[in-house]
């Protein structure tokens, strides 16, 4: 297994250091702005990059990060707190690329609805690296401490290594208190809008999901602790 540093890009610590971080925070004000008064994510972050002359990374991360606040408030209405007892049906590669980048020391947003975010782009291509252990050791014990009743973690068909790491949450879940099945599915995202508790990051499902845990957040505070996170929210 190649060693990787998943999320990492090398002009990253350029483009979110702190000389930008000032500018990429006034930008998003004016991108909450334009999406408040109905203009599309894309056309807003595409108007206000082009202003500043951001590159596509922190553009998406202004697309990633802000949300109208109709939307935001919409989410927050249908957070829970506590899984105790509940199956939680999980987007897997959403959920565990963002702990891979937590346990990597790569970069995470915090973003308007409370969530943690990142610019990984799976673009049908994944691949197991050293921190996926430690990513699905991570989630399988945080949701063993939350009590869930059991876990069900959806995976894309199309995605390369879906079922080597469908096998490896298998591995480690045989060690695990809680129950736990993994799912290969080709539609994963209308799946999840229809179940009645999910962890996702993805904004499309979080604004049509009937509840929501905010999973990646709680499995970083109780497995990592303090982390870093870049915070460009208005």
């Amino acid at each position: 297994m190649k060693d990787a540093k998943r999320g990492f890009v090398p002009s990253d610590e350029r483009e979110f250091g702190e000389k930008e971080l000032p500018k990429l925070r006034k930008a998003s004000e004016e991108v909450l702005y334009l999406l408040d008064h109905g203009y599309p994510v894309k056309g807003a972050t595409r108007f206000i990059g082009d202003h500043y002359m951001f590159s596509e990374r922190q553009r998406l991360a202004l697309a990633r990060t802000v949300s109208p606040e109709k939307q935001i408030c919409s989410r927050l209405s249908r957070e829970v707190k506590h899984i105790e007892g509940e199956t939680i049906y999980i987007d897997g590669f959403n959920v565990i690329i963002g702990l891979e980048i937590a346990f990597s020391g790569s970069m995470l947003f915090t973003c308007m609805d409370g969530t943690i975010r990142d610019l990984a782009g799976l673009r049908g291509t994944y691949r197991l690296i050293p921190e996926t252990d430690l990513a699905i050791k991570a989630l399988l014990r945080t949701l063993e401490r939350l009590n869930a009743g059991k876990g069900v973690i959806y995976l894309d068909k199309p995605v390369s290594n879906s079922g080597r790491l469908k096998q490896k949450i298998y591995e480690y879940a045989e060690k695990s208190d809680i129950e736990v099945e993994v799912e290969i599915e080709d539609a994963v995202d209308h799946i999840l809008k229809q179940k009645p508790l999910i962890a996702t990051g993805d904004a499309i499902i979080l604004d049509e999901c009937e509840r929501w845990f905010n999973l990646v957040r709680t499995v970083i505070e109780e497995n990592i602790g303090e982390y870093t996170y870049i915070d460009i929210c208005p």
